[in-house]
């Protein structure tokens, strides 16, 4: 194994990123699913053989991504010594992957020749997985669609056709369903010739020497930042309202020891499991809980398996944030795109200055499912609106942006485009965010109904319709959201049925302030 000089060691980590970047965008580009496409919702992450993730895409949400570094890991070992030039392996296990049964991941084992040099993972949203659908009102996780566990869809180049024709038989929109397995299988399949290349032209028989020197640096550079911080606990709590109505309370205590430069977040204290379908498998959780340290840590490190090794989660089992089998599981969103606010809250005792104030939350969330005039039937795919975001020390809190998931929004011309559908209005709802010395972001204000004469369904998942999200350091609160359907405040928990002419109107919640008011 030779030494990498630094020079050398950057042109090398700047090829990888290019090599799973590249991927990454062939993958939303030909993607089916306007979530994925449009959106972003999406992660893709290059592993060595030993299933460490060595570098993520330049497009992606936290909570995949950091979700596909466990997956991978674990997929990994599950098919240790069963691996093949050709194989392709898939699970949507909720407790495995991303937390719920939308969110298929696929791994490619790569190799150079006969050995096996590493992996390719993807992680996208699909737009049906047959079930219950888009909603909080299953039961338990097998009411809510298609469970995929850890199987192979390829096997040595062959497609399983039984699973193949078993994902087809059990969803609503095959073609668009089978057009995105397409789309990830296509993403993998060029990687290991890359590697390949790359290897070549800087002499390496494999990528181990890199891997290990990116991952070692890595660590240690996160390391060196909790080293810079102050020993102790610290404590956050957030309360938030979910579509049924339900107060959820996360209760974070985040312990710094310096000296080992390491973190441990616990979320003993928050809300037992719920019954409706808004629960956190702890995976999930723990991606949010690192993207929100490494985000008051150093952001601009490499965010792979050596960065993320000192930052530890922990959380009661059957715990909203460690939910149970076979809790319900499909708006675990809902939950887990608050976790880090209660970790801001906690190092706003540490680092004051690279926190924010709570934001919005979680992304309001819609399905919708009809007839045209013809009488043909239409799914539409999952499309959101964000809130309000929290105001920072030193800027003011971005409006119609939602922390943390970083995922974007659908044009409404292509909802427009691909369904019966028409919005009246789009705009930001002024002075939404919250007032301080350092203002929070607007929320939204958003009209739509249906162009159809046929009764229609919707799903909509949205939170913090009772109280807005708190400002921090003396700030005010941002305003609460409001669901409205012909002018009425709503809420909605599972899938509703609705009338031709129903006007659906949403008001996102505002971001927290950062800092009080200066008197005159």
């Amino acid at each position: 194994m030779r030494n990498l000089d630094p020079v050398e060691l950057e042109i090398l980590w700047t090829n990888l990123i290019g090599i799973v970047s590249e991927r990454a965008k062939a993958l939303q580009r030909t993607a089916f699913s306007p979530i994925v496409r449009e959106a972003g919702d999406l992660a893709c992450a290059l592993f060595d053989s030993h299933g460490r993730m060595i570098a993520q895409a330049e497009t992606g949400t936290p909570g995949h991504i950091n979700s596909l570094a466990n997956a991978g890991r674990t997929l990994s070992e599950i098919f240790a010594g069963d691996l093949h030039p050709g194989d392709v392996i898939i699970t949507n296990d909720p407790w495995m992957s991303a937390g719920h049964l939308f969110d298929i991941t696929l791994l490619t084992p790569l190799f150079f020749g006969e050995k096996l040099a590493g992996y390719f993972g993807s992680t996208i949203h699909y737009t049906d997985i047959g079930g219950y659908g888009l909603g909080t009102g299953a039961r338990d996780a097998h009411e809510e669609g298609l469970w995929i566990p850890p199987l192979k869809l390829y096997q040595r180049g062959h497609p399983n056709q039984t699973l193949f024709r078993m994902i087809e038989s059990n969803v609503r929109t095959p073609k668009a369903v089978l057009g995105d397995l397409s789309a990830q299988i296509a993403a993998g399949h060029s990687v290991a010739e890359s590697l390949q290349g790359l290897c070549r032209r800087h002499q390496l028989p494999d990528i181990e020497t890199v891997s290990d020197e990116i991952l070692k640096r890595s660590e240690e550079a996160t390391r060196n930042a909790v080293r810079a911080l102050k020993s102790g606990t610290y404590h956050g709590e957030t309360q938030f309202d979910t579509p049924s109505g339900e107060i959820i309370t996360l209760k974070a205590a985040v312990t710094i020891d310096a000296e080992a430069g390491d973190i441990l977040v616990d979320f003993a204290g928050s809300s037992p499991q719920s019954s409706q379908g808004i629960n956190c498998v702890l995976n999930f959780a723990h991606a949010y809980t690192t993207f929100a340290i490494r985000s008051c840590l150093n952001p601009e490190l490499p965010n792979n398996s050596g960065s993320l090794a000192p930052i530890r989660m922990t959380a009661p089992e059957g715990s909203i944030v460690n939910c149970s089998y076979p809790a319900p599981v499909t708006g675990r969103h809902l939950v887990g795109m608050y976790v880090p606010m209660p970790i801001l809250k906690a190092m706003h005792a540490v680092v004051p200055d690279r926190v924010l104030a709570e934001g919005s939350g979680a992304i309001w969330t819609v399905q919708i499912q009809g007839k045209h005039d013809s009488g043909e039937s239409f799914t539409s795919s999952m499309f959101f609106f964000s809130g309000g975001m929290g105001a920072r020390a030193t800027k003011a809190g971005p409006s119609a942006t939602c922390y943390p998931t970083g995922v974007g929004a659908i044009p409404v011309e292509t909802l427009e485009a691909s369904m019966p559908i028409v919005f009246d209005y789009k705009r930001l709802r002024k002075n939404s965010g919250g007032r301080g010395r350092i203002n929070g972001g607007d929320g939204q204000s958003v009209q739509f109904r249906l162009l159809t004469d046929h009764p229609w369904t919707m799903s909509a998942m949205t939170t913090r319709l009772d109280r807005g999200p708190d400002g921090i350091d003396g700030g005010g609160a941002g305003a609460a959201g409001q669901f409205l359907i012909n002018g009425v405040p709503t809420r909605s928990a599972g899938k509703r049925q609705m009338n031709a002419g129903d006007v659906v109107q949403f008001e996102t919640p505002g971001g927290g302030a950062y800092g009080a008011l200066q008197s005159d």
